[in-house]
């Protein structure tokens, strides 16, 4: 398996109103680094899994909307407890609609797999991987 990794980093407000979260169910901030990883099987003629500099600006247009912002007035995750994991899923939506999409380049059509992870810290970090297939 081959794997292409891009990076970049936002910096959030947001609330997460369960008992369970304590101190975080008020409002605080995040700065989270994403970590998005192309994966494929083969690589074609021309041997590269993604093209980086497409993939990069990808992900900086899927965080664009989530930066610098507050996530509890975001429309589209209205209602959603808005957790290190549940972003990850959110921003591996969009990277994948942005592949679908072809702004990724034309070799993206052979990653068949992806995983975003989001780092809180040096001590931890969330990630949602799975099959674009």
């Amino acid at each position: 398996m081959f794997a292409v990794e891009v990076r970049d980093h936002i910096m959030i407000a947001h609330s997460l109103p369960a008992e369970i979260f304590g101190p975080a169910q008020r409002l605080h901030g995040a700065t989270f680094v994403i970590d998005v990883a192309f994966f494929c099987e083969t690589l074609p003629p021309d041997n590269i899994v993604v093209d980086i500099g497409r993939a990069l600006d990808a992900l900086r247009a899927v965080l664009a909307p989530l930066n610098y912002a507050n996530l509890d007035a975001d429309p589209a995750l209205a209602g959603q407890l808005t957790t290190t994991e549940f972003l990850a899923r959110t921003i591996f939506e969009r990277m994948a609609q942005a592949r679908s999409d072809g702004r990724l380049g034309p070799h993206a059509g052979g990653v068949t797999r992806m995983r975003v992870t989001l780092s809180e810290s040096h001590l931890a970090r969330a990630w949602y991987e799975a099959d674009l297939r």
